[in-house]
């Protein structure tokens, strides 16, 4: 059974920093692309970010940009998020997910290109 467990999310002010994590287990985690979507209330889940299996690639969405960083450790399983100038738009619950295939060498953005989901975190930022 593969599990992914997101951490670290909580009430942060604007302009502030949090780093989020999300540790896998039951998934050769090293074979497979990870992302962060979000999904604030009323919305659309968001594509915040993507790293390749192999730390190759990474990619963000237009919101986050310059602002957030994606990063992988392949030995302990684990995909993190730091989350810098922290904006009350960036209000939402974070949810990890890993991709349906292995290797995959391009970055992917879109929900259902992912086939594992966490349970989500909240991360709130107050003005």
């Amino acid at each position: 059974q593969v599990l992914l467990a997101e951490s670290g999310g909580g009430l942060v002010q604007a302009g502030g920093s949090m780093r989020l994590s999300c540790a896998s287990s039951g998934l050769t985690f090293s074979l497979y692309q990870m992302g962060w979507f979000r999904q604030a209330p009323g919305k659309e889940r968001e594509f915040v970010a993507a790293i390749t299996w192999n730390s190759f690639r990474a990619a963000y969405g237009d919101s986050v940009k310059g602002r957030f960083t994606i990063s992988r450790d392949n030995a302990q399983k684990t995909v993190y998020l730091q989350m810098n100038s922290l904006k009350p738009e960036d209000t939402a619950v974070y949810f990890c997910a890993a991709d349906s295939g292995s290797r995959i060498d391009f970055v992917r953005s879109t929900p259902r290109d992912y086939i594992y989901w966490g349970q989500g975190t909240q991360v709130t930022v107050s003005s």
